[in-house]
């Protein structure tokens, strides 16, 4: 072919008896990248970057967990069953990583920190949207280091060439194959661009933001998942993605239609300040007495007690006029 995208020649180095592995290095590059941009954004919703870096301090490590989980459990058989090593199911710097797993248990690390330290999760989640699909296209790029996961045959320009070791059974004629890693990177930073943009111009919140990016992501990766010809487990004829893509989609779309019906606009305040704390510190939320509270709140309250004490001054001022005295 005159055009065709190469893949690496190699997917590992070697310092000294050390590999050092180019699945890794993009998956940490990742999170790199998405923890400075979620810092950002919580920032600028008013959120502190210490507890920012609390929550993800559990998120992170539980959604590599959760992401292998999902990925074993839904393709069993390359670990368990006779000729497979269960031991092989650990070895994570070989690939096999399940997004879906990821979102589940980082989410679910990310929620209990948040609960303790008086974060609110709808927003916290609205933050970190925008960085996990970032963080999701650098790790693709760990897929084109080990020739794995390209979809079906093709002729495009943009087609990927696969070593023959690397192709599928049935397939050791082809040459070149549908990049679907390179297919799902640019849909994710193109989702991520829209989010942000979404969210600055309508000022979402309430989690809008994520159920956004799961709908959207979902949607991509519906298509992309079937161009696949990796072996993994079907129903139906679908391969199990589609539909775990599917049921993400719908669920998902429903939420942000309900959201939009029943929690317009944003939160003003995302984190709970314990009493007497400076109004940089956030507190935990078991040193906080009640619910959290909006600054509007506040305002009123100030309100009612300037409306109270003006009208006390009115009311003395005018029995002074009438030469009596005023009313205790």
């Amino acid at each position: 072919m005159l055009l065709s995208i190469p893949s690496p020649s190699s997917g590992v180095w070697y310092l000294g008896p050390f590999p050092i592995r180019a699945y890794a290095l993009c998956i940490i590059a990742g999170i790199v990248v998405a923890m400075v941009i979620a810092n950002r954004r919580w920032r600028a919703r008013g959120g502190s970057a210490e507890s920012l870096e609390t929550v993800l301090v559990a998120a992170i490590p539980c959604g590599i967990i959760g992401a292998r989980v999902y990925h074993v459990i839904t393709d069993y058989e390359l670990y368990f069953g006779p000729g497979r090593n269960p031991v092989d199911a650990l070895k994570i710097w070989n690939g096999g990583l399940g997004i879906w797993g990821a979102v589940a248990g980082g989410a679910a690390g990310a929620y209990v920190v948040a609960r303790r330290r008086g974060v609110r999760f709808p927003p916290l989640l609205d933050a970190l949207a925008p960085a996990v699909l970032v963080a999701q296209a650098i790790g693709r790029l760990g897929n084109w280091f080990n020739q794995e996961l390209f979809g079906r045959p093709t002729s495009l320009p943009w087609a990927l060439e696969i070593d023959p070791q690397f192709r599928p059974a049935g397939y050791a004629s082809f040459a070149t194959f549908h990049p679907t890693f390179l297919y799902e990177l640019l849909w994710n930073l193109a989702v991520a661009l829209v989010l942000v943009l979404l969210d600055r111009r309508f000022r979402l919140g309430h989690g809008k933001v994520f159920a956004l990016y799961v709908a959207l992501y979902s949607a991509g990766r519906f298509w992309i998942e079937a161009l696949r010809i990796d072996t993994v487990n079907e129903i139906g004829g679908f391969r199990l993605n589609n539909y775990t893509a599917l049921i993400a989609f719908l669920v998902a779309t429903a939420v942000f239609v309900w959201l939009v019906r029943n929690r317009p606009g944003r939160e003003a305040v995302v984190e709970a300040r314990p009493a007497g704390a400076d109004a940089g510190d956030a507190g935990d939320a078991d040193d906080v007495d009640g619910p959290l509270e909006d600054p509007a709140d506040d305002a009123g309250t100030t309100a009612d007690v300037d409306a109270s004490t003006t009208a006390s001054a009115v009311d003395a001022d005018d029995a002074r006029r009438a030469g009596r005295d005023p009313a205790p």
